[in-house]
């Protein structure tokens, strides 16, 4: 994780990332001591984001990939750091919370390396192992960040998982779908 500088995207004041950090990787716990967690591609996100990403990485789903494959998180495919834009792409209506650098899209979860790796798609997940695998995933989410949409929520999100730490009506109030 490194300090970025966001290049200007878009003259919107609303489009603005606090202390933004340019995620290429997260150090968690691994089975043999540290591990590392690659982004493909490295998104742009506020300090405040990338912290609780890791937390959750590091406490819930590195457990759920060693209990559900014995295999350690080594990568993320995500999509959707910062990015000017209204929620769900619409022309009009409220700033989404990817134009700050506080939503993150993940598309995928790759475990283990070599010719062990399991790629484990949001979209399209194979079996029931990987089915179970990602609703457990879902839970824990709905646990780590203030929003959670993933496939079954809305078309916009059929093929990805949005996890977002924007506070809603009170600091315990989550939105999980």
């Amino acid at each position: 994780m490194t300090a970025a500088t966001p290049a200007p995207q878009d003259s919107d004041p609303a489009c603005r990332v606090s202390e933004p950090v340019r995620v290429e990787a997260l150090a968690i716990r691994g089975q043999a001591g540290s591990a590392t967690v690659f982004f493909e591609p490295p998104p742009l996100l506020s300090c405040a984001m990338a912290r609780t990403l890791a937390d959750w990485l590091d406490r819930s789903v590195q457990p759920l990939a060693r209990g559900h494959f014995e295999r350690d998180l080594v990568a993320l495919r995500v999509g959707g750091g910062l990015e000017c834009r209204r929620r769900n792409r619409a022309s009009a209506g409220p700033v989404s919370e990817h134009a700050t650098g506080q939503a993150l899209d993940i598309f995928a979860f790759k475990l283990g390396s070599g010719a062990e790796a399991v790629q484990v798609a949001v979209e399209k997940p194979q079996g029931l192992a990987q089915n179970r695998f990602l609703d457990a995933i879902r839970q824990s989410a709905c646990g780590a960040f203030m929003t959670t949409l993933g496939p079954g929520s809305d078309a916009a999100h059929a093929d990805h998982l949005h996890v977002d730490i924007q506070e809603r009506r009170s600091p315990a109030s989550r939105f999980c779908q």
